[in-house]
């Protein structure tokens, strides 16, 4: 089976932004199981801005798009450390994929991205795709990681999408926002 695994920023964090370092190596056994019984998986992985946090020992989440970009830049290299350290314990490879909406509206890009996908699933990596939030721009984000694993699911042709968030549902949009409505069923 073909399983897409999204894990946002709350649950790779404690609520001080700081790693969560229980439930991130429980994760990572459970996952490489998973692989180790035959399935395929692709993560898409948030928490690059939250771990820049924590590694710049900064006081809060930068408001700024420089700061938030900045923050990306060191964060997303201590998650793949992170990530890199605790698959290899159990023998898997991990494959990083930062991407940008670009890379899935633009044809050529988006069939680079579909081929080297497939070639990382060939080889039994664990591709971890999250968006290249250190040059995405408000005008070419996916807006989430809930967008972009659904966006990802279907590239693969996954059977399984699996959200694993602190959100209680499915919504229109983020449940915060005026007139976001629970998505009761998805066909």
């Amino acid at each position: 089976m073909r399983i897409v695994l999204k894990l946002g920023t709350s649950t790779l964090t404690h609520p001080t932004g700081n790693l969560n370092i229980r439930r991130v190596e429980e994760l990572c056994k459970v996952c490489s199981d998973l692989k180790n019984a035959g399935h395929e998986l692709v993560l898409v992985s948030s928490g690059a801005v939250a771990m820049g946090v924590g590694k710049l020992s900064l006081a809060e989440r930068p408001k700024d798009i420089p700061g938030k970009q900045a923050a990306a830049a060191v964060g997303q290299c201590e998650l793949m450390y992170i990530y890199d350290k605790l698959y290899s314990q159990y023998h898997h490879v991990v494959a990083q994929l930062l991407i940008t909406a670009d890379d899935i509206e633009t044809p050529e890009r988006a069939k680079n991205f579909h081929n080297t996908l497939a070639r990382l699933l060939q080889l039994r990596t664990l591709p971890i795709i999250n968006e290249n939030d250190s040059l995405a721009s408000n005008e070419i984000r996916f807006g989430d990681n809930d967008r972009l694993s659904a966006l990802v699911a279907n590239l693969v042709r996954a059977e399984a999408l699996v959200l694993l968030t602190d959100v209680d549902a499915l919504y229109t949009a983020p449940p915060s926002q005026p007139g976001s409505r629970r998505v009761e069923y998805v066909p």
